[in-house]
Formats: structure tokens, C-alpha cells, sequence
């Protein structure tokens, strides 16, 4: 298949593929991705450590029932999952873990077919390509002189994708009716709404699926070539899109052409949402979690409520634990949240770094006996230095580190 993908196939269309689905290493690779990740139990109960326990029964059920054609996924759990900075939910499926298996598999066979022709501008769910790659595009592009950005929001994108569309992008590529029919069998999952209540997905792709990711960079592949080809700075990772462009004129052309390229797909541009920016004007925009505003970039507001509401979890000040395991459970929070946002402007860390001591510091005060908001005389009892000394991650002496390094 490898060779095949160098050299092509004839007529550019893969006629033989559901045997690459599932062979036994196939699978084998697949289980060992799905146990990393973890994940709960779908509608059948089976946990992650159950299935391992009856793995070489559970993988041989699959490759004979794929062999068969008996093979038909389980209905999806759906549940409402916090929507990060916000107290809005957003729904999240989760299938068995049978069927994230085989659908692992069938995502390693198919996908190189149409890595081979992603385009440069599409970062997200993409092998080697990350947020981070494309937040240095992005960058890069403002760097250039970007002065204009068309902020693109596709409205509802993952719910709203019409599956006869997205079947035809498909078979431009593959011709094997047994993948064919097992990616539309995904596609029209039914849905656990409650426990006694199911609904069979009329058009989209499920989120949580392992498969949707891939589906839905396909369906935004004639975009990205489109976009592309007009000489745009266009910058996609999932449904989250940007335009850098020179002059307001050309960020016009460009949201005019993306509008025509979206609607031909069958979406919608939310209409509020997707506006033109001047980018040496307040207001900025948010991309990826960051803030783009006069020249600076820091993490948007979502991105620090979502920190702070996860620390105020863990900094609960009758949780009972001591300031050296408070500190422990911390850490890794301010270390990951540091690592994303490290490019941020350094006051953002001098912020960050003073509100979390005030935590500890109203903390430490409830060990003493007295109640409510650390003061001036806590910051004198137990300075900035009695937290490093603790071992407390300090991101204004991360950054220095960083750019000392640079």
C-alpha cells in the first residue's frame, strides 16, 4: 500500500482496502492506540481494563465479523460535556470500545489515501501538524504585514455536514464497498439520548468518533485547495479558520470566495460571527485559544477562565490537604498551561503567577484559623520566595528561563 501511495493507483481510486482493515496487526495496533487513550465505557458498559482481559476473544470477534460483513457498530453514548471558559455544554458521543477499535483501523488505512493530497494550509487532526504549527503560520503571516484578517466561524460545521455530500467527496477516492458502507454505517449511528431513548444521526459527524476528525477535513478539502490556489494566507485547523491579508480589499475578495466555497458544501457562514479585522485596530480576534490584538498575542479570556476555574477545583480551601500536596496537584496545570501559552506577552505571567499565590495564601490563612482574602500582611508572612522554596511552578521564571534560552 505504501508503494501504491508513491506511485498511485489506476485512475486514482482504491478498489481493494477492507482487507488492510482487518488484518490482525491492523487491529492489534488499533486496540493499543484506543487502550492509550483510555476513555469511558459506551453503551454496552465494557470498560478499557475489561475488554483487556478478554482481548484476544474481543480482537478475533472483530476480524471474523469484518471478514464476514456481520460487523455493525453499536449505538453511540451521548453526553454533555463544559464547553472550556463557559458555562454552555457541548455534546460529546461516545462509542463502544469495539468500535473505536475498528474505527482506528479504518482511519490508519484510509487516511494516508487523502494525506497525499491535504494541502499545507489544513493543520488540524493532521498527522505531524499541530495547533502550535498553526499559530506560527498565523504569526507568520501578521510578521509579513498582514494588516486585515477575515475571522471565519462555520456555523454548527461538525453537526451539520449533509452525508450524501460527504460520501461523494469520499468515493473520488475509495471504491472499496465494504469501507464505503462501513464509514455510512458510522455516519448513521444511532445516538443514546437518555436511557431508554434512541435517535439515528440524520446529517454530521458524531463528535468523539475516532473517524469524524478525518471526515471533516475532507469535506473542507476543496476549500482548502480553493483558498489555496487564490494566493490567500489561509490558515485552518478543524472548522476554526483565518485569513491574514494585506489591504481590506483583498480580506473582502477573500470572505467573498470562502462564502461562495462554504455554501457550495451545503454549510453556513454564521453571520455574526465571521467579520473582517484590522489588526492594528482594538479588538483583536481569538484563534486557538489565543488573543491577536495590536501586535501582541496572550491567551483569550475563555482560555483564562478555564485555568482559573481548574485551579479554584484544586484550591479549594477546606480540601484538607497540606500547601506541599496542594502545590503537587498544581504543577502539572500551571507547567501544561505555561507550555501552550508560553508565547504570550509577559505580563500575562505576572498575573497568573500573583493569583495563584493569593489562593494559596487564603489557604494557608484557613490553617491558621482566620477566614477570607489573603492581605498585605499574608504577603509579607509568607512572601514570593516561602512558594518557590515550596516548589511552586512559577511561569514568570519559566518565561525568563525561555527566552535566557533563546
Amino acid at each position: 500500500m505504501l508503494d501504491a501511495l508513491e506511485r498511485g493507483v489506476k485512475g486514482g481510486r482504491w478498489y481493494s482496502l477492507i482487507d488492510k482493515v482487518w488484518a490482525n496487526e491492523t487491529l492489534s495496533a488499533a486496540w493499543k492506540h484506543v487502550r492509550r487513550n483510555q476513555g469511558s465505557a459506551g453503551v454496552d458498559g465494557v470498560t478499557i481494563p475489561y475488554f483487556e482481559r478478554h482481548l484476544e476473544d474481543h480482537l478475533r470477534g472483530l476480524h471474523e465479523e469484518l471478514l464476514s460483513g456481520a460487523y455493525k457498530p453499536e449505538a453511540i453514548r451521548r453526553v454533555e460535556i463544559p464547553k472550556p471558559g463557559s458555562r454552555e455544554t457541548r455534546p460529546l458521543g461516545i462509542p463502544v470500545i469495539r468500535d473505536r477499535i475498528v474505527q482506528t483501523a479504518l482511519r490508519s488505512v484510509i487516511e494516508p489515501i487523502f494525506e497525499a493530497d491535504f494541502v499545507a494550509c489544513s493543520y488540524g487532526f493532521r498527522p505531524k501538524r499541530s495547533t502550535k504549527d498553526a499559530l506560527r503560520r498565523v504569526q507568520g503571516l501578521l510578521d509579513e504585514g498582514g494588516r486585515w484578517v477575515v475571522d471565519v466561524d462555520i456555523e454548527r460545521y461538525f453537526d451539520t455536514i449533509p452525508h450524501a455530500l460527504l460520501m461523494t467527496e469520499i468515493e473520488k477516492k475509495i471504491a472499496d464497498r465494504r469501507v464505503l458502507g462501513l464509514i455510512e454505517r458510522y455516519l448513521k449511528q444511532d445516538v443514546l439520548l437518555t436511557t431508554k431513548s434512541y435517535a439515528a444521526i440524520e446529517e454530521g459527524t458524531p463528535q468523539g468518533a475516532v473517524i469524524s476528525p478525518l471526515l471533516a477535513n475532507i469535506y473542507l478539502h476543496r476549500v482548502d485547495v480553493a483558498m489555496e490556489q487564490a494566493g490567500y494566507g489561509y490558515v485552518r485547523y478543524a472548522d476554526d479558520c483565518v485569513i491574514v491579508c494585506q489591504t481590506r480589499e483583498e480580506a473582502e475578495s477573500a470572505l467573498h470566495l470562502i462564502g461562495e466555497q462554504i455554501a457550495g458544501l451545503k454549510l453556513r457562514l454564521h453571520p455574526e460571527k465571521t467579520k473582517l479585522i484590522d489588526v492594528t485596530a482594538p479588538g483583536g480576534f481569538d484563534f486557538l485559544g489565543y488573543h491577536f490584538e495590536l501586535g501582541r498575542r496572550y491567551p483569550r479570556k475563555k482560555s483564562m477562565r478555564k485555568l482559573k476555574d481548574t485551579v479554584r477545583q484544586k484550591t479549594r480551601r477546606t480540601n484538607g490537604h497540606s500547601l506541599s500536596q496542594i502545590i503537587d496537584i498544581l504543577n502539572p496545570v500551571l507547567r501544561g498551561w505555561f507550555e501552550y501559552f508560553k508565547h504570550s506577552r509577559r505580563l500575562t505571567f505576572k498575573i497568573v503567577d500573583g493569583w495563584v499565590r493569593r489562593r494559596l495564601r487564603s489557604i494557608l490563612r484557613r490553617h491558621r484559623g482566620t477566614h477570607g482574602i489573603a492581605n498585605g500582611a499574608d504577603n509579607r508572612r509568607w512572601p514570593n520566595a516561602y512558594f518557590r522554596q515550596m516548589g511552586l511552578f512559577t511561569m514568570i521564571e519559566a518565561h525568563r528561563q525561555l527566552i535566557q534560552s533563546r
